[in-house]
Formats: structure tokens, sequence, C-alpha cells
């Protein structure tokens, strides 16, 4: 189990053990941080943070989605952002469970949380002061950075209504698949994220400030606009795929068909061709010098007769 502690205190910070952070009641903000995944942490919180198990379950468990509840004088929050860790593609962001109550934020990862960095840089800074400000941060960061990703997926998809065309159609395919699947992937956590954000916001109590709230109505607005976009990336994504699907087959039609003419043109041919070339006694000129340039010249005007029907039916452009 590794993890890090702030204590804010009197605008000065403090970068104390685990076990020292606790019992800073006159300290505006202290945050402990736990990164793991396994049970260590549950008996930290436990034995040394003496929280209660409904709480402890909340920041440990395996699987979580985005949630706001009301603990209390306290909340539990989850949300998920971006992780420097490659994760599955079902499930692309990495959570970072948080519980607030008075002065303190005990907060849980089991991946590596991109935000964390830019949010430490700020409690350092002394642009943090307190519990509001700590979440409110870590929200902001989260939506800032998952922004331009979203915003990458609208482009990527836009280069690929681009490039709509038989030739590309197979390898296009691949591209609007990666990006619907990341679209669904995002919009999978980014929908109750914005519920969360909008309920932690509207929630009461001292440790959120007016202007913490109007900063977690911004994140929660934003979450609702990469929702949106994602949204509408996944119904373009399906619309392309259709589009792509239906030109794949439309070239594989075609080219059938050319198989198919070809074949008809070679078919009497082949025929000719087969019965003159029988080995049995009592085939017509068999003995006569002109016999083969006839042959030849008979298949020949039968292939020009076929393939010009064939072009006056206008089948080569179908």
């Amino acid at each position: 189990m590794s993890g890090f502690a702030y204590v804010v205190r009197d605008g000065k910070v403090e970068k104390p053990i685990l076990k020292a952070a606790l019992g800073n009641q006159d300290a505006g903000l202290t945050w402990i941080h736990l990164s793991t995944n396994d049970e260590r942490a549950q008996a930290w919180l436990s034995g040394e943070a003496k929280l209660s198990q409904y709480i402890i379950d909340a920041l440990t468990a395996a699987e979580t989605r985005p949630r706001c509840d009301a603990v209390g004088e306290g909340a539990v929050i989850n949300l998920r952002g971006l992780s420097s860790e490659k994760l599955v593609a079902s499930d692309p962001l990495a959570s970072i469970r948080m519980y607030a109550l008075g002065g303190y934020v005990f907060s849980v990862t089991r991946k590596p949380l991109n935000a964390l960095g830019p949010v430490r840089e700020q409690i350092e800074g002394g642009k943090i002061l307190d519990p509001g400000d700590l979440i409110a941060a870590i929200a902001q960061t989260i939506t800032e950075e998952l922004d331009p990703e979203v915003a990458e997926l609208g482009d990527s998809l836009d280069d690929c209504e681009e490039q709509i065309t038989t030739h590309h159609a197979f390898e296009l395919r691949r591209m609007v698949n990666s990006v619907r699947v990341q679209a669904i992937g995002y919009r999978r956590f980014l929908v109750p994220q914005r519920t969360a954000l909008e309920k932690l916001a509207n929630l009461p109590g001292e440790w959120l400030r007016d202007d913490d709230r109007l900063h977690l109505a911004a994140a929660a607005d934003r979450a609702a606009r990469m929702a949106e976009e994602l949204e509408s990336i996944r119904e373009r994504a399906a619309l392309t795929h259709e589009t792509l699907t239906d030109l794949r087959a439309e070239q594989i039609d075609q080219r059938s068909l050319i198989i198919a003419i070809v074949a008809m043109v070679f078919l009497p041919l082949t025929f000719i061709t087969g019965l003159l070339g029988m080995n049995v006694a009592g085939i017509p000129y068999a003995h006569e010098t002109w016999a083969f340039g006839a042959v030849v010249a008979i298949c020949v005007v039968l292939a020009v007769a076929i393939a010009a029907y064939f072009i006056r039916r206008h089948w080569f452009e179908r």
C-alpha cells in the first residue's frame, strides 16, 4: 500500500506521513490518499482512520461508477478520469473514490490517475485551502483532461467520413469501430459523472463554499457537453459503419458481376473447344489445314458478340 498526505493550515502546506496526518482538527484541509488494490487499505482505514465499514466499502470497492451520496454531514464521491496506464476498452477511465467530512478528505485509487499530479501542484502552490477546493479541483482537472480526448474522437470520425470510398472501406471500418468503442466507453462513465457532480454541487454542508459549488457546476456542465458529444459520435459512427458496410457489399457485388460476365463470355467457348477436343474418331474437318483458324475465328466472334451484348445492356456499369 502506498499513498501521501497533505495538511493545509493557515495557508501553509505540510506533507506528513499518513498516520501523522490524522488528528489535525484545526487544519483547514487534511487530504489522505491511498494508492492500492489490496486489503491493507481496508485495514488502515478501519484501524487508523476509524472510518465506518460503509465508507470503507465505498472507498475500496473493486467495481465503481461515478456517484455522490450524502453520508451524515459528509459525502462519498466517486469520479472517473484518464490514467497513464493502458486500460481495457470497456473500462477506459480510472476511478478515484473520496470521502469528505469536515476538514478531512480520504481518497483511494486502484489505478494511476493523471489528475492527481496537477492537483498536488495546486495544493503545494497554495491554491487549495479546504475540502471543497480540493474536490472541485479534482473534478475540473478530470474534465479538462477529458475534453480534448473527446474532441479528438470527433476529429477522427470527421476524417473517416471525408475518406469514405470503396478503396478505403476496409481500413476505415476498423478506424470507425475504434472510435465507436472509445466513445461508448467514455460515455458510460461521463453520463453518471455529470449527475454526481450536479448532486455534489447541491449538497448541504458548510465544507462546500459558494465558489466551490460554482466550480462543480461548471465541471458538471462540461461533463454534460462531453456526454452529448460522445452520444453524437456514437450515432455518427454507427451511420458511417453502415455506409462503409454498404460500400463493401457493393464492391463485392461489382466484382462478382465482373466474374460472372467473364464466365458467361468463356462458357460457350469452353463448350466448343471441349467438344472439338474429344479424342474420338469422326471429328469434322480434323484433317483440314484451315480448320484450326476457323475454330479460332468462331470463338473470337462469339466472345465479341457476347461482350457487346453485355455492354449494350450496361451490365459493366452496375
